[in-house]
């Protein structure tokens, strides 16, 4: 499974390539899903180009982006976007129509609320463990974690010397993860080693401009669709090297 993260938390400033407007998102969408893609995952903008979990600002994204591809659509619900946690319930609760699933950040404040919420309304949840934090040791102990769809090990550093070492020893402080599916990926420079090695152990993994702006070979990629085609072109190498 390789999940197509379409934009994150970027700005126009980092190029035209970064979808930002319901339209552009599901003509990316629909691009990347034609590369190959099985999921995609979205980061709603206001009109300032700020991430939100507004119900005014999600459901125009939703309705284009599923006009336009069958696969599961994930949201994030980042502090960021909404920093106060009861703020953030109150956005939720409000949300129609809903996202097949959204990802919770274990570290933030009110992340197993919020977890709890989605569940009760029929959004799966993509629990979010960054490495670097105490993601992995909160899940472990969570009541919730058997309950959610996969586990989204996200390795935030960037320096490709490390980031698989990183990616290891966040793959340790999981464990057995609560026995749920897992998706690894990094970010920036650490994007492909680390997709590299979610192919050698056979996991799950998410590629697209949220999480690298360029390819391989330090090439801009030109849209997320590019990413999709490489990203499967290096996870098949790296399954078949011995």
């Amino acid at each position: 499974m390789v999940q197509a993260c379409l934009n994150g938390s970027r700005t126009a400033e980092h190029g035209a390539a970064v979808p930002m407007s319901p339209k552009d998102l599901a003509r990316s969408a629909a691009d990347a899903v034609a590369a190959g893609a099985t999921e995609i995952h979205v980061h709603p903008k206001c009109p300032c180009g700020h991430d939100s979990l507004s119900p005014r600002v999600l459901t125009p994204v939703l309705d284009a982006l599923r006009e336009r591809v069958a696969v599961p659509i994930g949201v994030t619900t980042g502090a960021w976007a909404e920093p106060d946690p009861a703020a953030r319930l109150a956005r939720v609760r409000c949300w129609s129509p809903l996202p097949d699933f959204a990802s919770v950040n274990w570290h933030e404040p009110g992340a197993e609320e919020l977890a709890a919420l989605l569940l009760e309304r029929g959004v799966a949840v993509e629990a979010g463990i960054w490495s670097g934090t105490d993601g992995a040791a909160r899940f472990t102990a969570s009541a919730l974690g058997p309950r959610v769809l996969r586990v989204l090990a996200e390795v935030m550093d960037p320096d490709p010397a490390t980031a698989e070492t990183s990616a290891h020893t966040l793959l340790a402080a999981l464990g057995e993860a609560h026995g749920r599916p897992l998706l690894l990926h990094g970010e920036e420079s650490g994007t492909w080693p680390v997709l590299r090695l979610a192919a050698r152990l056979g996991l799950a993994t998410r590629i697209g401009l949220e999480d690298t702006l360029l390819l391989p070979g330090g090439e801009r990629a030109a849209s997320n669709a590019r990413l999709v085609t490489e990203a499967l072109l290096q996870y098949g190498s790296a399954r078949r090297a011995p």
